[in-house]
C-alpha cells in the first residue's frame, strides 16, 4: 500500500469503530490518525531505503515492529497521564493498522523484533533514494492489476469523494 490506501484505510477503520463503540464517538482526531497510518512508512523508508539504502536495503525496519507501536502507546499513556491527551495512543493504533495493511505477519523477523534477533532482513536494493521513490510511483500508480495500484486507486477515489463531501458542506453553510 502506498499514501492513499494507508490513509484511507485506517481512517476508514477507525471511522467504523467510532461507530460501532458509541464512546468514542466526537473523540477521534483523525489528524493523529493520519499521520500515524503514514508514520511507519516516513520513518522506515527514509532511513532503509534513503539515508541508508546501502546498509539496510530495507523500507520496513523499525517502525514496522510491533516494539515501535508499544513503544508509541507507552509514550500515549505517559502523556494522557499528564495532559488527558490522546494523540498519541491514536497514532499508536494507526500505526498498528499500518503493520495489519502491510501484512507484517508474512514477516515475523520484522514484526516481532528483536525476538528473532537484532539485525533486519536485507532486501533488494534500488540503488539511492530516488530511483527508489521512482520505482514505487512506477508500481503503486502505473495502471494495473497488482494489490499496491488496486488500494491506492480505492484510497484515492474515496479521499476524492470525502473530500466532495466536505466542499459541498463547507460551501453550503
Amino acid at each position: 500500500m502506498l499514501i492513499f490506501g494507508h490513509i484511507v484505510f485506517t481512517i476508514g477503520i477507525f471511522f467504523m469503530l467510532e461507530r460501532i463503540l458509541p464512546a468514542l464517538r466526537g473523540r477521534l482526531d483523525y489528524r493523529y490518525i493520519a499521520f500515524g497510518a503514514l508514520l511507519p512508512d516516513i520513518l522506515d523508508k527514509m532511513v532503509g531505503r534513503v539515508i541508508f539504502a546501502e546498509i539496510l536495503a530495507n523500507g520496513r525496519i523499525v517502525g514496522h515492529t510491533l516494539v515501535f507501536c508499544l513503544f508509541i502507546a507507552l509514550l500515549g499513556y505517559y502523556r494522557y497521564g499528564k495532559s488527558r491527551d490522546t494523540g498519541l495512543f491514536l497514532i499508536s493504533g494507526a500505526c498498528f493498522f499500518h503493520l495489519l495493511e502491510d501484512r507484517m505477519w508474512d514477516k515475523p523477523h520484522t514484526l516481532f523484533w528483536p525476538a528473532f534477533g537484532w539485525e533486519f532482513p536485507k532486501v533488494c536494493c534500488y540503488g539511492g533514494g530516488l530511483d527508489y521513490f521512482l520505482n514505487m510511483a512506477t508500481i503503486g500508480y502505473v495502471p494495473s492489476l497488482c494489490p499496491c495500484f488496486i488500494t491506492e486507486f480505492i484510497g484515492l477515489i474515496i479521499a476524492v469523494i470525502i473530500s466532495a463531501i466536505y466542499l459541498r458542506r463547507r460551501l453550503i453553510h
